[in-house]
């Protein structure tokens, strides 16, 4: 699949989604959850459970094997007599003591304010951004403010979760994923959430092969686009990793005819990022603000394994990219009509486009 990004409209990405169909809760178990398979245009539905059945030996799954962080706080702030309650979601890690964060009641804080979260984590407003985010400066450093966070924080989950319901002990494993293994995200890679270990037993019998790549996901995941077209849109920027070790059993599988299928956009934004113009890899750092709308020409993937996402979002154009703007609404209306669960909890889909990628 090749070709020059264009412009679209944002109304382009548009559709309509009945509210009882977004997930507070995930499936269990894991792989009971639906999985939607769209071969070009052909849809099959299935379960989770069925993709060593979905799936060729040779086939290679890539992972995001970032860590999401409990960095939703909450807390007070005190100033001569007055006390308000904040809320606070780290967002961004500035420094080894500094976070950007979204704050409730944002407009009750200004610098020098000093917001306590816990006896140990204590923050000092340095300053508040244009964009109303505040700069955290924090009394401790470091892995001694990683722990403090840890003990006082609970998960972030998406904004349309959160209005729903609260944060609750079963968020801290059900958002996140078995791969969880590098600290750094504020949002997780939610289409690996679907994978237990019996799973991934059962696709390596089938001769299935994995490989993880880091991208720490941010809080810009969820921000809507407020432009009327794609050329307008700034896209979010994230940092991520591919070892030297992934990027070439990657080229190896690719060179022996296996299909890369990236579970989840996450990371294709960081395969996509990191391949040069033939698709091949090798060890990369760095950050990437790579945005897909249709019309890209895709290097490395051949499939994707990814949730049903929001209406106008960036994530929806990527999809759209993969497999087609017409294609992807008759995705998402077959979804829809078949009462897929959609967002971060909800079920996922098998996209394999039937042209070369």
């Amino acid at each position: 699949m090749s070709g020059v990004q264009a412009d679209h409209p944002l109304s382009d990405f548009d559709f309509t989604l009945p509210e009882r169909l977004i997930a507070l809760r995930p499936a269990r178990p894991r792989v009971s959850a639906k999985l939607l398979r769209a071969q070009g245009s052909a849809l099959t539905d299935h379960t989770v459970s069925d993709l060593p059945d979905l799936l060729r030996e040779g086939d290679l799954l890539v992972f995001n094997d970032t860590r999401v962080l409990p960095v939703r706080l909450s807390g007070a702030r005190t100033r001569a007599q007055s006390v308000v309650a904040i809320e606070a979601t780290l967002i961004e890690r500035l420094d080894a003591s500094h976070w950007r964060a979204f704050a409730k009641p944002g407009r009750r804080l200004r610098a020098g304010d000093t917001v306590v979260f816990s006896d140990r984590l204590v923050a000092h407003v340095e300053g508040k951004r244009e964009d109303g985010t505040l700069v955290f400066a924090f009394g401790l450093s470091g892995p001694d403010l990683d722990l403090a966070i840890a003990e006082a924080g609970t998960m972030p989950l998406p904004p349309y979760i959160a209005a729903r319901r609260a944060s609750d002990e079963s968020d801290f494993q059900d958002y996140q994923t078995v791969f969880a293994d590098k600290d750094g995200a504020v949002a997780a890679p939610t289409a690996a959430l679907h994978f237990d270990e019996s799973l991934l037993a059962a696709l390596s019998a089938k001769g299935v092969e994995t490989a993880t790549v880091t991208l720490h996901v941010g809080a810009g995941t969820f921000l809507p686009v407020k432009v009327d077209s794609t050329a307008a849109h700034v896209m979010h920027s994230e940092t991520g990793a591919i070892s030297g070790a992934t990027a070439d059993k990657i080229n190896q599988a690719r060179a022996r005819g296996g299909r890369i299928i990236s579970v989840g956009t996450t990371s294709l934004r960081v395969l996509e990022t990191a391949a040069d113009a033939r698709g091949n890899l090798r060890a990369w750092s760095g950050s990437t603000d790579i945005f897909i709308t249709p019309g890209y020409r895709f290097r490395v993937i051949d499939g994707l394994m990814t949730n049903f996402h929001l209406p106008k979002s960036t994530l929806f154009m990527l999809v759209s990219a993969l497999m087609g703007l017409n294609n992807t609404h008759d995705i998402y209306a077959h979804a829809i009509a078949g009462d897929y669960r959609f967002y971060s909890y909800g079920d996922s889909s098998l996209l394999l486009p039937q042209c070369e990628i």
